[in-house]
């Protein structure tokens, strides 16, 4: 579905991403880890079109769509559930929900997919009315997942979904991460949380200085000690 070669962007005279290479294979969910300001927001950021890469390229589904604009990139069915959740807060939650599929013409799909989300989060259908900003942290976050799926995504970048729930709320993320995966859903998931990491990805990327450090089978790989203690704090 993805395939990333030798991406490299800098930020001015910055470089952040040096010689990045990785595939996401359709119907898996990969795992991008790494402290704060390892790179991992800004593959993310250079995938949906947000920044330009210096060099390098990525393919989504066999075409090339390195440096093209993010609604060039939306309508090629990648969405992206940002960090921060970053929901329209004066918006309801439905008015949400139509703002993820302000792209799409087939009105038929739009109504399927709104009834899909719905299904998979039934707390929005409960709050449908009521203004984003007064929903808890939780909720907005199931939101953001769910605005982001209305595109009608083939691919859906996932930019630390974990960061700032409680306990038992990231236990409805991780179930619903998998939902999405038992559906079909190809996911590229960034995160600092391992566990998180560990229960939902196939394969996992640790990056360090805008490189990827080491490779493989997330269980394996997030079960290493030397690598948790060495690259993840």
């Amino acid at each position: 579905m993805l395939e990333v070669e030798h991406l490299a962007v800098s930020y001015g005279p910055t470089r952040i991403l040096e010689d990045v290479s990785f595939a996401v294979p359709e119907g898996q969910v990969v795992s991008l880890l790494g402290g704060n300001g390892s790179g991992k927001t800004t593959v993310l950021n250079a995938l949906c079109g947000m920044v330009r890469p210096d060099g390098g390229s990525a393919r989504i589904a066999g075409e090339d769509c390195t440096g093209r604009r993010p609604d060039e990139i939306l309508r090629r069915g990648v969405a992206q559930v940002p960090q921060g959740r970053e929901v329209f807060a004066t918006m309801t939650v439905a008015e949400n929900l139509e703002m993820g599929a302000y792209a799409r013409r087939d009105r038929d799909g739009v109504r399927r997919d709104t009834e899909r989300v719905l299904a998979l989060f039934p707390r929005l259908r409960e709050k449908a009315r009521r203004r984003a900003g007064t929903l808890s942290g939780g909720e907005q976050q199931m939101l953001a997942v769910a605005r982001a799926m209305m595109s009608g995504p083939r691919l859906l970048l996932m930019d630390e979904p974990s960061v700032g729930l409680a306990p038992a709320v990231l236990g409805d993320m991780v179930a619903t991460i998998r939902a999405l995966r038992a559906e079909g859903m190809t996911i590229l998931l960034v995160e600092q949380n391992v566990g998180v990491a560990a229960a939902v990805a196939d394969t996992a990327h640790v990056l360090r200085g805008g490189r990827i450090v080491h490779s493989g089978p997330a269980a394996r790989l997030l079960g290493d000690e030397e690598v948790l203690r060495s690259y993840l704090g």
